[in-house]
């Protein structure tokens, strides 16, 4: 299990280490490393590869929102199958269970904050589970999945303030 974990943590941090890398790294036999990516891909442990890509840096902006929903959990199945609902729109990014005055949290990717406004009102508003929503528009990203944006290398310090 330790060999696995060490494995999880050097793919966690960047996709695009061959085994080889991989075993080198974490002294974990390559053949080993081997069986453990292709265990994990088979059983669903690894469940993909991602890059992360700065849109903004790239010229094609996106607008993305956080989407709080409050839902009513529906009889034994709780929240489970408002949320597959919502997973399954493309504009869903992301959708999480949470704790706190809202049920679910959506990550909610558009061109314009028109369509996230349309998304919002004529998808997930009007579900029968769904009791209210509160939209809020990401204006910027500082960081994304361990990565920071816009970083010189230099340490910033908050000025002083008399």
């Amino acid at each position: 299990m330790e060999n696995e974990k060490k494995v999880f943590e050097a793919l966690e941090t960047d996709a695009r280490l061959t085994p080889e890398h991989v075993a080198d790294m974490t002294g974990v036999p390559l053949s080993e490393v081997k069986k453990i990516i292709k265990k994990a891909e088979k059983d669903g442990t690894i469940v993909k590869y991602k890059t992360v890509i700065n849109w903004a840096k790239a010229g094609e902006e996106k607008v993305w929102a956080l989407v709080e929903v409050k839902v009513v959990p529906q009889k034994d199945t709780g929240f489970d199958v408002i949320a597959e609902r919502i997973y399954r729109f493309p504009q869903a990014k992301s959708v999480f269970l949470a704790s706190g005055t809202y049920d679910l949290a959506i990550l909610i990717a558009g061109k314009t904050m028109q369509e996230i406004a349309v998304f919002v009102s004529e998808k997930l508003a009007p579900m029968d589970a769904v009791q209210g929503t509160v939209t809020h528009f990401i204006l910027k990203k500082y960081k994304e999945d361990g990565v920071i944006f816009e970083d010189d290398g230099e340490p910033r310090r908050l000025g002083v303030v008399a």
